[in-house]
């Protein structure tokens, strides 16, 4: 390979360092945004919103919170989030209750968990006494179990719907478990997003590894895959991918909260916003691609595209099942049977291989990068010395 060619492949990469990737989103809010930052940078995208944001116009239960509050304004008070901060401040002005409302929380000590609910804090006209840098709701439950909270009555805005893995709620517990007088303000509600063949077709790229990431930009969208997971059966496949095959990128963490409690590690920026996860995103993810040298090329194996020289090859599924299944152990020799138990169909031809491999040679562009040892099966040519190997062809 020449120079210039060596130099314009490094230019590409460099342009497009996520060139080859598939990455899932979940997020419902800013989802075309997000998505455009990542294929900006070379990504396939794969979107499925998980959640849906429910009016709060005609919330029963929150108009009676606020009617409570106004009667009787509560010590302290905790913002959560920016959208559901103004949400609430709108409904009660649907209600006629907005001017009451902000008057009864300026008699209230405020905190905001971030930046975004100090902003609609102060768009309000009311000012918040602390805010967390870190935006964690971790630290505003230390700064106030310090302080000290028995006796004290703490309101305290929820995300959304409460799920089994939601974690606000275990934030409401601890300051019950320490004497608070928790009242609980569920300013606006999600539910599972309606297109849930979508959400499906989510976890089962998940599970079959066909995503090179999956991204969480909310911790109800991460409660609500796990609950169709759960539903649908495969929440232990689905757990297990995520464990050991997808990295999973959240956008802070309040959202991997409900993930790093089932022992799911996550990945997530100093800074919780949305630009900042598509970096994170495009440094980390090629350090962690699947990379080998075979037969004097460079190969990336990713979640549904293969690069091979620096360029991505087009191939087919079953090319890209037949080259994991040979990349899972490089240099090891699969036999006819193993290879045949992964293709689609119900096929027992092991002449189906073959065929499966001589396609599998043409997309990578050369075909003695698969291997084949006599009597035995296939292998990738990885350069590396292999013993007991002689018999290859």
């Amino acid at each position: 390979m020449s120079n210039s060619t060596d130099k314009s492949l490094a230019d590409d990469a460099e342009a497009l360092p996520l060139a080859g990737f598939t990455i899932g989103i979940t997020a419902a809010r800013r989802a075309e945004e997000f998505a455009a930052l990542l294929e900006r940078r070379g990504a396939d995208v794969m979107a499925a919103p998980t959640i849906r944001i429910l009016p709060l116009v005609d919330d029963t239960e929150l108009e009676q919170v606020t009617e409570a509050i106004i009667a009787e304004p509560p010590e302290l008070m905790v913002a959560t989030t920016g959208i559901g901060f103004r949400g609430w401040v709108e409904a009660a002005d649907g209600w006629g209750s907005a001017e009451p409302l902000i008057t009864a929380l300026g008699k209230s000590r405020l905190i905001a968990r971030g930046p975004k609910a100090k902003g609609a804090i102060r768009a309000a006209g009311l000012r918040e006494e602390w805010s967390p840098e870190s935006e964690s709701s971790s630290e505003v439950l230390d700064r106030l179990l310090d302080e000290g909270v028995d006796g004290v009555r703490i309101a305290v805005q929820l995300h959304g719907a409460t799920t089994e893995w939601e974690p606000l709620p275990d934030f409401c517990a601890v300051l019950r478990a320490a004497g608070a007088h928790v009242l609980p303000i569920p300013v606006y509600r999600w539910n599972m997003h309606p297109d849930v063949d979508r959400i499906d077709r989510m976890i089962g790229a998940v599970v079959r590894g066909d995503l090179d990431a999956i991204t969480f930009t909310s911790a109800p969208a991460a409660a609500s895959i796990l609950t169709r997971a759960k539903e649908l059966g495969k929440l232990p496949q689905f757990l297990h991918a995520m464990r050991t095959a997808v990295p999973v990128m959240c956008v802070g963490s309040v959202t991997a909260g409900p993930l790093e409690a089932l022992q799911i590690p996550t990945s997530y920026p100093k800074r919780y916003r949305l630009g900042a996860l598509a970096r994170l995103i495009t440094d980390e993810l090629p350090r962690r691609s699947h990379n080998l040298r075979v037969h004097g090329h460079d190969t990336a194996i990713r979640g549904q595209a293969v690069i091979v020289d620096g360029q991505v090859r087009e191939m087919s599924a079953t090319s890209l099942i037949m080259l994991k299944a040979l990349a899972a152990s490089p240099g090891r020799v699969v036999s006819r049977h193993e290879l045949l138990a992964g293709l689609p169909g119900d096929s027992s031809d092991t002449h189906a291989v073959e065929v499966a491999v001589a396609r599998l040679r043409n997309a990578l562009g050369d075909p003695k990068m698969i291997q084949t040892v006599v009597k035995r099966g296939y292998r990738l040519a990885v350069d590396l010395e292999y013993e007991g190997e002689e018999d290859a062809e």
